[in-house]
């Protein structure tokens, strides 16, 4: 007897291709068959076929997948496949009973696909299978993996359903039992179906996705047939009593899908780490050859791979999205429009399987039209990075409410930092930007320095003192004032747009301040580019290996407020400061043109100030702003805020704050280290 591989011993000592006894047992169905050629110098060198299908054997008849394949795999020119490197005798009779059935010695019809021959070809198959599943890191990836690796090569037609909704993880489900078809693949009926294993050559594309052909929905009864066999975890043939029951409760009754009669459909329960989440049903055609009793044991593991790797799924798919949220809610949902400056923002995480990190970015209403541009790195990219950003950036938010300087609020973070561990590491950068003085104040603590783009094209990297990371404790933080012309744009960011492993952080933030400058030479001397389009090109000069740590950007576009539409004034705090104040804002109201606001912004100056007056002891600034909108602002020494009241029938005051609060467009009040400002808005029109 021929040996089928190189190692393997026969029965006999006759090696020849005359020599009695029966035909060489054909090679292994995952081997790639043999292409004879004097053209090929490695024609005897066996080629591995892929991990997802396994080889059918040479045979007379068994087809290719093209004709040259089939032409050269002549009766009595070919042997088997090759296995380990030696070759099967060319036997002729080999060749004529390669096509037979192992174990019955029955020739398979022409047109009829060969089974699995060994237990060694399931167990490749089996190995090659779950490795495409486990290969998925979502659901509709494993889903997909499990059916793409058994259609066409373990069955014809795959129908996978899933509880509806899927438990996560311990949790109990509530409700009855539902299961939802999530998805269903088929060979095409134009598929050639002549080999249930194919060769190499004749591996098709991936099979389409089907169309539903059964019912979406299924709610499993208690205690109905469907309930049993999926308690029963173990797969089970479509011809068995059960299956037979459950079947039409799973595919529905206006099913269109024929479940051939034999054992040629296999229903296969999907049992997680706590409990059945799904089933999934094999069906062959009825050209095709039955299942055998092992292929049960081939569902039984495609099964099981399938439901721990949806449980896991389920359960990250959970963790993503409380990473997600937590991302979401520890940085601004909207950033605010306040007057004189423009805002556009940028989050990108360092990957999508980290997406929480430590880089934060703010922008925060300050009193005095005022407005505080905050941009933080905490280390890590972690929960615990996170939640200390989000701590962070509440003092941020509480220190700005208190108007303190820049360099105070660095301070106070760094104190906070402390506070949280000693191991609490982060660097900031904290800018004022004042619309009226057209100034901005910066103070830093251990960030990469802002960028700041003129009108004209030009792009500067700000000279501001580094200072030390908040965290390292007892460190000074210094401020420094400079110009912040109208046109021009400053660009905050974390080190992540600039810094990676393949440049250094110097070399990065020059390539910034070029990439700014080139893209506003496309827009001319005298008109700066869209700002949100320049937040994009700006994210644009990342590299696929840059990308290392998550990127925080903001952009604040200068537009400032011109001098022609401010009007100051001091008041001293007597008793004639409220009627001097009605004049004042007549005046002022005549000038811009606002005559039809005259009455309204009469008598709420006339309310705010004198509540002012009443406490003050040192002058009452009063300040009005054209813009968009008309605000008054009123400030005093006192660090009592005003609450609004209902005024009683008797009462002789208390009624200001409520004529304000119902003739407003808006209004507020802002406690700051020298006393408060009340303010409010008019519309304009």
């Amino acid at each position: 007897m021929a040996s089928s591989s190189g190692t393997g011993t026969g029965t006999s000592g006759s090696t020849g291709p005359n020599s009695a006894g029966p035909p060489a047992t054909p090679g292994p169905e995952h081997s790639q068959p043999d292409h004879p050629s004097s053209a090929e110098p490695d024609a005897h060198r066996p080629r591995p076929a892929p991990d997802s299908i396994p080889a059918q054997p040479d045979g007379e008849t068994a087809r290719t997948g093209s004709e040259n394949h089939a032409t050269d795999h002549h009766a009595g020119a070919s042997g088997p496949a090759e296995v380990n490197g030696s070759s099967d005798s060319a036997d002729p009779a080999a060749g004529a009973l390669a096509g037979k059935e192992r174990r019955s010695g029955q020739g398979n019809a022409p047109g009829t696909p060969l089974p699995m021959r060994r237990d060694g070809d399931r167990l490749r198959f089996v190995g090659a299978a779950t490795r495409r599943i486990a290969r998925g890191i979502d659901l509709d990836e494993i889903v997909m993996g499990l059916c793409r690796a058994t259609v066409p090569t373990f069955s014809d037609t795959i129908l996978v359903y899933l509880r509806d909704p899927l438990p996560v993880g311990d949790e109990r489900p509530t409700g009855p039992l539902v299961l939802r078809l999530r998805r269903t693949d088929r060979l095409p009926a134009e598929r050639d179906t002549e080999n249930s294993f194919l060769a190499t050559s004749a591996v098709p594309q991936p099979p389409p996705e089907l169309s539903p052909v059964s019912a979406e929905l299924c709610e499993v009864r208690p205690g109905g047939a469907l309930a049993e066999v999926l308690r029963g975890v173990r797969p089970v043939f479509a011809d068995a009593p059960a299956a037979r029951a459950a079947l039409p409760e799973l595919l529905g009754e206006s099913c269109d899908l024929e479940v051939p009669d034999g054992q040629r459909a296999i229903l296969a329960p999907l049992r997680g780490r706590r409990r059945v989440i799904g089933a999934a049903l094999f069906l062959r055609r009825p050209e095709r050859i039955p299942f055998e009793t092992d292929d049960l044991l081939v569902a039984a593991q495609l099964a099981t791979h399938s439901a721990l790797g949806i449980d896991k799924a389920v359960l990250y798919g959970r963790e993503a999205y409380i990473a997600d949220e937590l991302q979401r809610t520890m940085l601004p949902e909207t950033l605010p429009r306040p007057t004189g400056v423009r805002l556009a923002s940028r989050y990108l995480p360092a990957a999508e399987t980290a997406r929480v990190g430590g880089d934060w970015y703010d922008a925060i209403p300050l009193p005095g039209s005022r407005v505080a541009l905050v941009v933080g790195d905490v280390m890590g990219h972690s929960m615990t990075s996170a939640a200390i950003m989000g701590q962070l950036r509440t003092t941020a938010q509480t220190l700005a409410g208190l108007d303190l300087p820049p360099q105070e609020v660095l301070h106070h973070l760094d104190e906070q930092a402390q506070r949280l561990g000693t191991d609490r590491m982060a660097t900031c950068l904290y800018a004022v930007y004042d619309p009226v003085s057209h100034r901005i104040t910066i103070a830093n603590a251990g960030h990469p320095p802002p960028v700041l783009l003129h009108l004209g094209g030009r792009a500067e990297v700000l000279k501001v003192p580094s200072g030390a990371p908040i965290g390292v404790g007892g460190v000074d933080f210094e401020a420094v004032e400079l110009d912040a012309p109208a046109g021009a744009t400053l660009f905050l960011y974390t080190d992540g747009l600039v810094e990676s492993r393949l440049r250094d952080v110097w070399t990065g933030i020059e390539q910034l301040r070029e990439k700014l400058a080139a893209t506003a030479q496309l827009t001319g001397p005298d008109h700066p580019p869209p700002l949100e389009a320049l937040c994009d090109e700006v994210l644009d000069m990342l590299g696929p290996g840059d990308r290392d740590d998550d990127i925080a950007l903001l952009a604040a576009r200068f537009d400032g407020i011109a001098p022609s539409d401010v009007a100051y004034w001091y008041l001293d705090p007597e008793d004639s400061a409220p009627g001097r104040a009605r004049k004042l804002a007549r005046r002022a109201l005549s000038r811009w043109g606002l005559e039809d606001l005259t009455d309204s912004v009469e008598l709420l100056v006339s309310e705010v100030v004198t509540n002012a007056v009443r406490y003050a002891s040192k002058p009452v600034t009063l300040r009005l702003l054209r813009t968009d909108v008309l605000r008054c602002e009123v400030g005093d020494d006192v660090p009592q805020l005003p609450r609004l009241r209902q005024a009683r029938a008797t009462d002789e005051g208390g009624r200001g704050l409520y004529l304000v609060n119902r003739l407003a467009r808006r209004w507020g009040a802002t406690r700051l280290s020298t006393g408060k400002v009340v303010w409010f808005e008019l519309n304009r029109t």
